[in-house]
C-alpha cells in the first residue's frame, strides 16, 4: 500500500468490498480496490467511487436533539440527553414491562458493532421485540432453511465460482452482487461455452441480457415457473436417487405433490414456453454442479415463502449440495439469525415472529391500537423505517403515537423528524466498524475497519452511546466487572488469557451479567487494544464463540490453539490485518455436518407449503385489476441508486430523480414520451415521475428504483426531495402469510400521462 492510502471498506452492499481511500482533509478524495482484500481481491463497482457524498453530506447531526411541544427541536448536552431518554425508558419499563419498548434496527450496510451494543440496552430494559431489515425481505427464506435443514441460521451459499451452472431468481447481481466479485464471475460464466447462467425475471436485467437462458417469467409468477421446473424434474426421473436416500427424508411427499403438476399449464402462466421450461430443468439435472441465488424480486413478491422453498428444492433434488460449485452451509463470525425468542408470535397481532424478529409490515398494528401489550416506545439505530417500510404514511402515524421515540443516527431522517429525542451517531468512516455479512464457503472472510477519520465534533460511535445508557439506566452496579478490571490491567504483561478465564468465571458466577457482556468488554477490554479500538471489544467475544463454535475450520484457517486461546489468535489477526482476515475454511463434506435436525438429515418435506404448490393451479395470474392493470417494482436496484444512507441526490451521475421505466408498448398506449412524466397511483397513495421508456421491461410491468424520495438541504439549507419515495404507494396489507414479508415487488398500481 503507498504512503497516503488506507484501508477500508465500501458500504454500500452486503459484500463491504475491500478499497483503498485517500483523504484531503476530510474529503475522500481518491477510492481504489484494495487488492490484498481476501474477498473482493481488488474488485469493487463504480458505487465507491462515490463514498464522499456520504461522508461529507450537507445536514449531519452534530447534537443530541430534542423535540419541543411544538414539533421543533432544540440542541441539548449529551449528559441532558442520555439522562432524560433513561428515565422516560425506565418509566415505560417499570409501568407496561420491557415488552413494551421495541428495538428496530442493528446497522445499516457495513454499520453493526451498534447493534452489538445495542443488545446490552435491551437487556437493560427487558426489550425482547425487535425487528430490521431482515424482516423485510429474508426471514421467509430462514424459516425455510429452518425446515430443511434444523435451524434457521444453516443458511446457505453458492459457490457461483467453480459452478457450471449458476441461477438466479429475483436476481441481477449485475448491480446488487450477493457474492464476491460478482461482474468478474458473471463475465467468466458468461465467456465460457461449457457453463451456463439462468435467469429468472420479469426484466430483461443486465444480467439477463448475458444469461444463456431467461425465463421472462409475468410478474408475481415465479412460483409457477420454479414448480413447473421441479415438476418437470421429477416427471422425466431427472433427480438425484442416490444424493435424496443417502442424505434426505421426505422424498416422496415431494414427489407426489409434483407429479400432479401440470407443466405446460404451470409454464404458461407464467409467461414461458413449455420447452423452455423442460431445456433448463434438463441443462440443471446433466450439470456437474449447480449454485442458486435468490433475492428482493422474489422474497418481496407472491408466495415468498414459497419461492425459497421451491428454490432450494431445485438444487436439493438435484444433488447440487455439499460440494464444489454447488451450495454450502456456510460458518458465521456471528449468528445473524436464530435470535434467543425463535419464532415467538408478536404481543398484539399474535403473528409468526421468525429468529425473533417482528414483521415489518405488522408493526403498525402493534402501536396504534389501546391493546395493553401495544409497543409504547421505540428505539431506532441506523434505520429509517418511516421511509423503508410498507405505507409510509401510517408508519408515520405509528411512529407519532408513540410515548417515547428514541433514533440514533448521522442525519436527520424522516424518522428522525418524529423522535422525541435524536442521537448522532459518528459516520462508518469516523469509528471502528465491521461487516457481519459473512456467507461465504469454503473460505469466510471477516474484516474490522479502522476509522480514516476522527468523529465530527458532537458527535459519538454507538458503542459510547450504548455504554452510557446502560449505565444511566443502572443495569450495572460500580462492583460489575472488578475482576475483569482487575485482569485486564495485567493484559500488557500477561496477555489476554488470564482476562478470557476472568470473563467466563465472572459470566458463569452472575449470569444477569452475560446480556451486558458488550458494555463490560467495552469498558474492561477496550482500553487495552491497540490505537484506540475499544469499539472493536464485543469483536473478542465473538471471536471466543466462533472458536469455539467451529475450531478445525479455524484452525484449517491457519490459527492455533484449543479453547480461549484459539479465538484469542483469531481476534488477534483481526486487530491488525487491516484487508480483513480468512477466520474459517472448510472441505465440502463440512456441510453435512452444519446440518442440524435430530437426525442429520435434509427434511424436504414441509407440508404447508406443499400444499401451496397444489393451490397454485386455482389461481389465474394473467387476471389483472381494471382499475389497477399494472405491475409496479417498488425499489429496483440500479447502477444510479444505493441504500438510504446516501441523502445527497448529487452523488447519482445519471437517471438524478429515478426515472418509472416503461415497456415501448405502454409507453405508446399512454401517449407518454421518454423523459415526460407519469402519475402513478395505487391502493395506498399517488405520486409522479419522469419515464424512461425500455424494452427491457415487459407490457404491463414498470419500475421505480431504491433510494429515492428522500429531501436533502439545498444552499439556504430548506430541504429538498428527490425523486418518488416507493413506499408512499405500497401497503403494508399486502404481504407473505407465512413469513409476513412485504410485496414491494409486486405491487398494483395505475398509470397515466401526467
Amino acid at each position: 500500500m503507498t504512503d497516503g492510502w488506507k484501508k477500508t471498506a465500501c458500504i454500500l452492499c452486503s459484500q463491504n468490498c475491500g478499497i483503498l481511500v485517500e483523504l484531503d482533509g476530510r474529503h475522500l478524495a481518491r477510492v481504489r480496490g484494495d487488492r490484498e482484500h481476501p474477498a473482493s481481491q481488488g474488485y469493487t463497482c463504480e458505487k465507491a467511487l462515490r463514498l464522499d457524498y456520504y461522508q461529507n453530506a450537507r445536514g449531519r447531526l452534530t447534537s443530541p436533539l430534542r423535540r419541543r411541544p411544538d414539533g421543533s427541536f432544540e440542541a441539548i448536552g449529551w449528559d441532558t440527553a442520555i439522562r432524560e431518554i433513561a428515565e422516560r425508558l425506565r418509566a415505560l419499563r417499570d409501568a407496561h414491562g420491557g415488552e413494551s419498548i421495541f428495538y428496530y434496527g442493528g446497522g445499516g450496510q457495513g454499520n453493526h458493532l451498534g447493534g452489538a451494543y445495542s443488545r446490552a440496552t435491551r437487556a437493560a430494559l427487558g426489550s425482547t421485540y425487535a425487528s430490521n431489515a431482515l424482516a423485510q425481505e429474508k426471514t421467509g427464506e430462514f424459516w425455510v432453511d429452518g425446515q430443511l435443514f434444523g435451524k434457521p441460521r444453516c443458511h446457505t451459499s453458492g459457490d457461483f465460482e467453480h459452478a457450471e451452472v449458476a441461477v438466479f431468481v429475483g436476481k441481477n447481481p449485475w448491480q446488487s452482487h450477493g457474492f464476491p466479485r460478482a461482474r468478474v464471475t458473471l463475465k467468466s460464466i458468461a465467456a465460457d461455452p461449457a457453463r451456463a447462467l439462468v435467469v429468472i425475471d420479469p426484466r430483461r436485467s443486465e444480467t439477463a441480457q448475458i444469461a444463456d437462458y431467461h425465463l421472462q417469467v409475468r410478474p408475481g409468477t415465479d412460483a409457477f415457473c420454479l414448480a413447473a421446473l421441479l415438476a418437470a424434474l421429477v416427471q422425466e426421473d431427472l433427480v438425484d436417487h442416490a444424493f435424496l436416500a443417502q442424505r434426505a427424508s421426505g422424498y416422496e411427499a415431494v414427489r407426489d405433490a409434483l407429479a400432479g403438476v401440470d407443466v405446460a399449464a404451470y409454464a404458461g402462466k407464467a409467461g414461458l414456453s413449455e420447452q423452455l421450461v423442460r431445456d433448463v430443468a434438463l441443462r440443471l439435472a446433466r450439470a456437474k454442479s449447480v449454485a442458486i441465488l435468490e433475492d428482493l424480486g422474489v422474497q418481496q413478491a407472491p408466495h415468498s415463502t414459497l419461492n425459497s422453498y421451491l428454490e432450494k428444492l431445485l438444487y436439493l433434488l438435484t444433488g447440487n449440495f455439499a460440494r464444489r460449485g454447488a451450495m454450502n452451509i456456510h460458518s458465521r463470525f456471528v449468528t445473524l439469525v436464530g435470535g434467543r425468542d425463535g419464532d415467538r408470535a408478536t404481543p398484539v397481532t399474535g403473528h409468526r415472529g421468525i429468529t425473533g424478529l417482528v414483521p415489518c409490515n405488522v408493526i403498525p398494528d402493534e402501536i396504534l391500537t389501546d391493546h395493553p401489550k401495544r409497543f409504547r416506545a421505540m428505539l431506532v439505530e441506523s434505520a429509517n423505517p418511516a421511509h423503508s417500510l410498507a405505507d409510509s404514511p401510517r408508519m408515520r402515524e405509528a411512529l407519532a403515537a408513540l410515548e417515547c421515540l428514541v433514533v440514533i443516527d448521522v442525519a436527520m431522517t424522516e424518522t428522525a423528524r418524529l423522535a422525541h429525542y435524536v442521537l448522532p451517531a459518528a459516520s462508518q468512516y469516523e469509528k471502528w466498524e465491521a461487516t457481519f455479512f459473512n456467507l461465504e464457503f469454503p473460505e469466510n472472510y471477516f474484516q474490522l475497519r479502522a476509522p480514516l477519520l476522527p468523529p465530527l465534533e458532537g458527535t459519538l460511535p454507538e458503542a459510547e452511546i450504548h455504554r452510557r445508557l446502560v449505565r444511566a439506566l443502572g443495569a450495572l452496579s460500580d462492583d460489575d466487572g472488578a475482576s475483569l478490571r482487575a485482569a485486564a490491567r495485567e493484559i500488557p504483561t500477561a496477555g489476554r488469557l488470564p482476562y478470557a478465564m476472568a470473563f467466563f468465571a465472572e459470566v458463569a458466577t452472575q449470569p444477569r451479567l452475560m446480556p451486558l457482556a458488550p458494555v463490560l468488554l467495552y469498558e474492561t477490554l477496550g482500553p487495552t487494544l491497540p490505537d484506540g479500538a475499544a469499539e472493536a471489544a464485543v469483536l473478542w467475544g465473538a471471536a471466543q464463540t466462533c472458536a469455539m463454535s467451529f475450531p478445525e475450520s479455524v484452525r484449517r484457517a491457519g490459527f492455533e490453539g484449543d479453547g480461549p486461546a484459539l479465538g484469542d489468535q483469531l481476534f488477534e489477526a483481526i486487530l491488525t490485518r487491516r484487508s480483513g482476515v480468512t477466520f474459517t475454511v472448510d472441505p465440502f463434506e463440512e456441510t453435512f455436518r452444519r446440518i442440524e435436525t435430530k437426525d442429520g438429515r435434509i427434511h424436504l418435506e414441509v407440508p404447508a407449503l406443499l400444499g401451496e404448490i397444489a393451490r397454485l393451479s386455482d389461481e389465474n395470474p394473467a387476471t389483472r385489476d381494471p382499475a389497477f392493470p399494472f405491475v409496479l417494482s417498488a425499489g429496483e436496484r440500479r447502477s444510479s441508486t444505493a441504500n438510504t444512507i446516501y441523502r445527497d441526490p448529487a452523488w447519482r451521475k445519471k437517471d438524478g430523480l429515478g426515472a418509472l421505466r416503461l415497456s415501448p408498448d405502454d409507453a405508446t398506449r399512454l401517449g407518454i414520451v421518454d423523459g415526460g412524466r407519469a402519475r402513478i397511483t395505487t391502493r395506498a397513495g399517488s405520486a409522479v415521475a419522469v419515464v424512461e421508456i425500455t424494452d427491457t421491461m415487459q407490457p404491463g410491468h414498470a419500475s421505480l428504483p431504491n433510494g429515492l424520495g428522500l429531501d436533502y438541504p439545498d444552499e439556504a439549507g430548506r430541504p429538498v426531495v428527490h425523486g418518488v419515495a416507493p413506499n408512499e404507494l405500497t401497503s403494508s396489507a399486502d404481504r407473505d402469510g407465512f413469513a409476513g414479508t412485504p410485496f414491494h415487488k409486486h405491487v398494483r398500481a395505475r398509470i397515466e400521462a401526467a
